[in-house]
């Protein structure tokens, strides 16, 4: 992620809001087995349709299968919450081209406990890999008022199922050497595999 995302994750992290079980309107469900444990996602066509497209298309053409989540970032002092993050990390056999940005003032999402969003540098070039967020981190929407890039991340879904799996991986060793820049030290020793993704019914 850029280093906005550095700056956000040294902020406190505040309450979190819990998931509900109940699948929302226009809500696509997947099921994300990963060596950790199971995680059940919702993704929202409706309100992100270039952002949740794209995850669906990496899903029903099985390119995140045998991908890994391979990023756990802590926030400072806090390490019980931050994000995880995963994708195919460029591999050119699996990744596809870079989508347009989705800012949450069009979605009308946000960075809430358990929201899926996406990995960018700047905006229109994310791909393939996405993170979840553990606690609510709003700071991480688009904001207008800032100065910069001030579009923040494009959220697209959120867990239903399964962020006992998500803060297992977030509390996993990361090496204090593999990484460059902001992803220095968040890196996971061992790289948690999504041994598959697939839809599921509602």
């Amino acid at each position: 992620l850029a280093a906005f995302a550095a700056a956000a994750l040294a902020s406190a992290a505040s309450a979190q809001t819990t998931p509900g079980p109940e699948a929302a309107a226009g809500a696509v469900r997947v099921a994300l087995d990963t060596a950790d444990g199971p995680i059940l996602v919702e993704v929202y066509p409706d309100k992100a349709p270039i952002t949740a497209g794209n995850f669906l298309r990496y899903v029903d053409e099985k390119r995140f299968d045998g991908a890994t989540f391979y990023r756990a970032s802590k926030v400072p002092n806090a390490p019980d919450y931050g994000l995880v993050q995963g994708g195919v990390q460029n591999d050119p056999k699996r990744v596809l081209k870079p989508i347009a940005h989705e800012p949450t003032t069009k979605t009308g999402l946000s960075h809430v406990n358990g929201a899926l969003s996406m990995g960018r540098t700047a905006p229109g070039t994310a791909t393939s890999d996405f993170f979840i967020c553990v606690g609510d981190m709003p700071y991480m929407d688009a904001d207008p008022r800032q100065s910069g890039d001030n579009l923040g991340f494009a959220v697209f879904g959120k867990v239903v199922e399964g962020m006992d799996t998500v803060k297992k991986i977030l509390a996993e060793p990361t090496s204090p050497t593999a990484g460059e820049g902001v992803m220095k030290g968040e890196i996971l020793a061992k790289p948690v595999k999504i041994v598959t993704a697939r839809r599921v019914a509602p």
